[in-house]
């Protein structure tokens, strides 16, 4: 492997951010990628060279290694099979429009790493080039705290193809902002006859009265008195089910004092468990005394209270 300085082959500055590096491979790779330039061996070489590339700098410790020892110290402690080790091209050919899938196929150029190491991108066949997948959609989803907690059937409307389509989705339990389901093809048809995209729906949590939600743990607060929150009490705390528990304030519990119900946040969306509510207890001070309570606090400080 000859030493090769990364930053020039992809055009950025030795500063450059991983927004940067990534567009400019993105820029590079719509132009080199064999998809695009079918049966220009240079531009296949092209590509191979930009995509180690990109396969350091994007990857916060082999970029450090790079910018520590320099191109032939970094080349002397990895070979070009640790430099594709873990980095999976896949997902990312997809978002640049590329067609792409498993088995060993990373866009239509193939994965290899037989033989002692040699380049990851083995031959390309030229003839049957498969053509790039269309354009993955994101429909972005507003869902109650409630919803997320129990689970609901949506009816979505989206555009894709110049048309409108209604779609109803079943949202799993714990699907928390973020989260994504990935409705297969129906995405944008492909601009060179491939396979149509994939639609994902993104959970978007909207903010509730009186829950707050922090992945799957989840926060209320709960007003008591002071004379409560110095002799103690149990109060009714509400779930996210619809349900009521008993909460045991013990004397003396401090304004703002966190209390933690173990198991009964948010479904985790995939596998068993939940996540904690929390309730956050705030001692209401009385801004006006009656006499009597003014002369029974009065008595409670002159005896050190």
């Amino acid at each position: 492997m000859s030493e090769t300085d990364y930053y020039a082959l992809l055009g950025v500055s030795k500063n450059a951010s991983d927004a940067e590096i990534k567009k400019a491979y993105r820029k590079l790779a719509m132009k080199y990628h064999p998809d695009h330039a079918k049966g220009d061996k240079a531009a296949e070489e092209k590509f191979k060279k930009i995509s180690e590339a990109y396969a350091v700098l994007s990857d916060k410790e082999k970029r450090k290694q790079y910018d520590t020892f320099g191109a032939d110290g970094f080349q002397q402690r990895y070979s070009q099979e640790d430099i594709f080790r873990g980095f999976d091209f896949s997902d990312l050919f997809r978002e640049f429009g590329f067609g792409g899938g498993k088995g060993g196929k990373r866009g239509s150029v193939r994965f290899s790493f037989g033989g002692g190491g040699g380049n990851p991108f083995g031959s390309y066949s030229q003839q049957q080039a498969t053509a790039p997948k269309g354009a993955d959609l994101v429909y972005e989803l507003p869902l109650t705290l409630r919803e997320v907690a129990t689970g609901t059937r949506k009816n979505i409307r989206f555009e894709h193809d110049g048309r409108s389509e209604n779609l109803t989705v079943t949202i799993p339990k714990g699907m928390i902002t973020g989260k994504k389901l990935r409705l297969a093809g129906k995405g944008e048809p492909s601009p060179l006859g491939g396979p149509p995209g994939d639609l994902y729906i993104q959970a978007k949590v909207i903010p509730d009265p009186l829950f707050k939600a922090d992945g799957y743990d989840v926060t209320i607060d709960r007003e008591i008195r002071l004379t409560e929150a110095l002799l103690g009490t149990t109060i009714s705390v509400p779930t996210l089910e619809g349900k009521s528990l008993s909460l045991k304030i013990p004397p003396g519990t401090n304004h703002k004092t966190k209390m933690r119900l173990a198991g009964r946040g948010l479904p985790h969306m995939r596998g068993s468990g939940k996540g904690d509510l929390y309730v956050r207890v705030l001692v209401r001070m009385p801004k006006h005394l009656t006499p009597a309570q003014k002369e029974l606090v009065e008595k409670l400080a002159a005896e050190g209270l």
